[in-house]
């Protein structure tokens, strides 16, 4: 019998792993695991006991990230690392994170129980601080483990406590001197491949009738943060076409016009999103009758391709400009604030698209930790399951059906594992 019919899924672990998560950490509607607080600890203390009963070596490194470890064959080898994040923005979904480790627990279960022993070591990674929601600092948990973070990000307040992550770390008995000296908790060659399985955060899944897709990549980011449009308010009834500086009047058309220019990207078959998500005059000068003067909003420029958000940009700047002297005002777009994107390993794509009885590619215009590997060189790979009704909300709506296709499909990505 092929040993991938003998090593199964197994969706009582999985149903029970997250109903005792949800138990734990739902106040109210939502789920609350904030980093670094007393719900990321107690998603951390329910993975950690499952993982002890399953059988798994278990250590929490420097800033607490937890590693649940099937040891293999050759123990000196670099291992395959499964993870993703623990914590939850506010109010957010029992799976936005936890799935994939649950994944990774329930696939190393298996494993174990069908007597596979793998080449080399393979660990479980329940990532700390991942949402930005707590700190305003991604990616904690990873970037700190691999020595990334800047050291000035320990001064950095909590959203509701004001307690700076230094003192927040100390008070939970880790160690802010890893960030300060940026240690590595986690040496790259270390690292045969990262894989990280998560709900998608959008509804293409859903609209394509799919359990779950291959991502391609992480959108990068290259967003004008401060954009600007200034000019001259007056009254509405008093001034005519040719004579305004209607600032809003402005700033919808270059909107309009990055909307073709992402039409035109997307026919050409470019990965893009455009956003405006803040846009607004002051409150204190504007009215029912007057011109508005001043506008101010954010352009978020978001692709797989940095070559594309550039292209985008440049237009962006170009088209400000023109637009400017048509509609008589300034626009000061500032200066963008980028994050690059991070592609998935080609190899493991293939293998796990291979997998899938219905294989779909998409990228992720998320960020995740995957993203953080893949920077560092590490081969990369991820998952996403189908999930209704968004994300960061407590309506996520994965079952535990779309949760097994994924979680058997990194059951057998492990067993022939390509690299």
């Amino acid at each position: 019998m092929p040993i991938n019919d003998i090593i199964q899924f197994d969706p009582d672990l999985a149903g029970a792993i997250f109903d005792e998560l949800a138990l734990a950490t739902r106040v109210g509607r939502g789920i609350v695991r904030d980093s670094y607080g007393a719900g990321e600890q107690a998603a951390h203390d329910i993975l950690r006991r499952r993982a002890v009963a399953i059988g798994l070596e278990c250590a929490v490194d420097a800033i607490g990230n937890l590693t649940m470890t099937l040891p293999g064959l050759d123990r000196a080898a670099p291992r395959i690392i499964i993870g993703s994040h623990l914590d939850s923005v506010p109010q957010g979904g029992n799976f936005d994170g936890a799935a994939g480790v649950v994944a990774g627990l329930c696939a190393l279960s298996a494993l174990r129980s069908g007597g596979f022993v793998p080449r080399c070591d393979i660990a479980v990674m329940g990532i700390r601080a991942e949402e930005s929601a707590w700190f305003d600092i991604a990616y904690v948990g990873s970037a700190g483990a691999l020595g990334l973070l800047d050291p000035d990000c320990l001064s950095v307040a909590r959203a509701d406590t004001g307690l700076t992550l230094e003192a927040t770390l100390a008070a939970q008995g880790f160690d802010p001197s890893t960030i300060r000296e940026r240690r590595h908790l986690i040496e790259p060659n270390s690292i045969r491949a990262y894989l990280e399985l998560h709900i998608e955060q959008g509804p293409t899944l859903v609209n394509e009738g799919l359990p779950v897709a291959v991502v391609t990549g992480i959108r990068g980011c290259k967003r004008f943060r401060n954009a600007r449009c200034v000019g001259a308010y007056a009254h509405s009834g008093a001034v005519a076409r040719p004579y305004r500086r209607d600032a809003v009047a402005a700033t919808v058309a270059l909107l309009h016009q990055m909307e073709a220019v992402w039409l035109r990207e997307e026919a050409a078959g470019a990965d893009l999103v455009l956003t405006s998500g803040e846009f607004y005059t002051d409150a204190t000068m504007h009215g029912p009758s007057k011109i508005a003067g001043e506008t101010r909003f954010v352009l978020d420029i978001r692709s797989t391709s940095d070559t594309t958000m550039n292209i985008v940009a440049a237009e962006a700047r170009d088209a400000a400009e023109r637009i400017g002297r048509d509609y008589r005002v300034s626009f000061d777009l500032g200066t963008t604030s980028d994050s690059p994107p991070a592609l998935m390993d080609t190899r493991l794509r293939a293998k796990i698209m291979g997998l899938l009885d219905a294989p779909f590619e998409m990228a992720s215009g998320a960020g995740h930790d995957a993203a953080v590997f893949a920077q560092m060189g590490i081969p990369s790979a991820m998952i996403f399951i189908r999930n209704e009704n968004g994300s960061h909300n407590p309506d996520e709506a994965m079952t535990l059906d779309d949760f097994g296709v994924a979680t058997q499909t990194l059951i057998s990505l492990l067993v022939d594992f390509p690299i």
